[in-house]
């Protein structure tokens, strides 16, 4: 049970305090409005790295059904705890997403930009084109995969110190590849704050892009996929 507690809770954290800080930067009245890309791509890998602290022992934080089916097909996973495991991150990124409406709501109806609201939720692309949108996420969680299953060749690497370079890998991606899609690099990252924006009675809001949630769910699952078997494939103790 631990576990999966652990993966609910730490994406949980993971959205409130990434679409948080979305949130912080986009609604007008916010002090910290209009801080930038590199508020975000630093904030976002921070919203990792606390939980990932936090819950690290307890589930191997994962908090990205993309990077849990990663690990399954590596093998270094079990494939009974798959559904669980995305099951909790799931409703993690649901309860994170509520919280930032609770916490940002005075905020959020005082806002006139319907996209601007759908945006403190999920990510949506600079330019729609479908295909290209699933190379982008797929290219950005093929990366975070292939580069988190790198760590393992690191030597000497001390206890915690690997939580430290997963912030750097979602800082780099955000920074190299984030303006193309928001890099959600995570399903549930996406979905849970999606499902929250259509639940929660926000002011004016638009529609929840329904026809765009396919991306960040397909794009990295096949990237980490890919990410896996590309490095299972090299011979690194030979």
């Amino acid at each position: 049970m631990l576990p999966y507690l652990a993966e609910f809770l730490g994406t949980a954290l993971l959205i409130l305090l990434g679409d948080g800080n979305v949130a912080n930067m986009k609604l007008r009245k916010s002090g910290m409005a209009g801080g930038g890309a590199l508020m975000i791509t630093i904030a976002w890998g921070l919203a990792v790295l606390v939980p990932a602290f936090i819950f690290g022992n307890a589930s191997g934080a994962h908090f990205n059904p993309a990077l849990t089916i990663a690990l399954a097909v590596q093998g270094s996973f079990d494939w009974a705890m798959v559904p669980g495991y995305i099951a909790a991150q799931i409703a993690g990124g649901i309860v994170g997403g509520i919280l930032v409406f609770i916490t940002f709501k005075d905020h959020f109806n005082d806002h006139d930009n319907p996209a601007d609201k759908l945006g403190c939720f999920c990510t949506a692309p600079s330019i729609r084109h479908y295909s290209q949108n699933l190379i982008s996420e797929g290219v950005g969680t093929f990366v975070l995969v292939f580069a988190i299953l790198g760590i393992a060749n690191v030597p000497g690497l001390a206890t915690g110190v690997d939580k430290l370079f997963v912030f750097g890998i979602i800082a780099s991606i955000g920074m190299s590849l984030g303006g193309l899609t928001g890099y959600a690099i995570n399903p549930a990252r996406d979905l849970g704050p999606r499902i929250a924006h259509a639940l929660m009675p926000i002011k004016n809001k638009r529609d929840s892009d329904w026809g765009y949630a396919f991306v960040p769910i397909v794009g990295p699952v096949i990237g980490g996929i890919v990410a896996a078997l590309l490095y299972n494939a090299i011979p690194w103790n030979n």
